[in-house]
């Protein structure tokens, strides 16, 4: 299957939504009393977006997608801590708030892409498998439904991973559950967007794809 301009405009959109989050979420807000991630302006975007690929493209493609987003997020991670271990100019005053903003730890480093991976792919598949079990109606349920799934997953991997045994169980579970919910509410308030998105697309690709017949294993790139 080739793939329009309009697929590439969606799939940049994507990966640069995943990597200006990750990017953002160093900075911590307060919202109506919540402290979550700058990330949050963002990052929810991506899944929206995943959402639109699987639906109109299916699963195949989105699998690729996914990888791309990985690949594309390391390389940026790579390219910041080179910048970081290049000798700074003389007159430069900046290098240790560099390396405070831009610097990933290795643990952090892990949280991130282990969410990322086990999020995507958790709500990816629950699209395609929803898609053709509702024979392609309803697709609130599926958005949403697949959302619920795969940010409580991201969420529950990053914070633990990142921060187990840094900050109590109780305020873990509560940072974990917060996230989720406001993630989940945002694509749920978004749902219109995907609507008109997905119809447009639709539109002008002419295409309705339907994963039966697809083994929906994340690994497997010939298929």
């Amino acid at each position: 299957m080739s793939y329009s301009h309009r697929f590439v405009v969606v799939v940049v959109l994507f990966v640069t939504c995943l990597i200006t989050a990750n990017i953002m979420a160093v900075k911590l807000i307060t919202v109506w009393g919540m402290t979550l991630p700058a990330a949050i302006v963002i990052f929810p975007i991506s899944y929206i977006l995943a959402d639109v690929l699987t639906e109109v493209y299916g699963y195949r493609a989105m699998r690729r997608v996914i990888w791309l987003g990985f690949a594309c997020n390391a390389l940026t991670v790579a390219a910041l801590a080179l910048g970081a271990a290049l000798p700074p100019a003389g007159f430069w005053q900046d290098q240790a708030a560099y390396e405070h903003i831009l610097g990933q730890t290795p643990r952090i480093l892990a949280a991130s892409l282990a969410a990322y991976v086990v999020g995507e792919f958790a709500n990816a598949y629950i699209m395609a498998r929803l898609k053709v079990a509702t024979e392609g109606r309803f697709l609130w349920l599926r958005t949403i439904g697949s959302t619920l799934v795969g940010e409580g997953l991201d969420s529950a991997i990053f914070i633990t991973v990142a921060f187990a045994g840094i900050i109590p169980a109780e305020a873990l579970a509560g940072a974990v559950i917060t996230q989720w919910l406001v993630k989940s509410a945002y694509e749920a308030l978004a749902t219109p967007v995907t609507y008109a998105v997905v119809a447009y697309l639709k539109r002008r690709e002419g295409i309705e794809v339907y994963d039966r017949n697809l083994r929906l294993n994340p690994l497997s790139l010939a298929e």
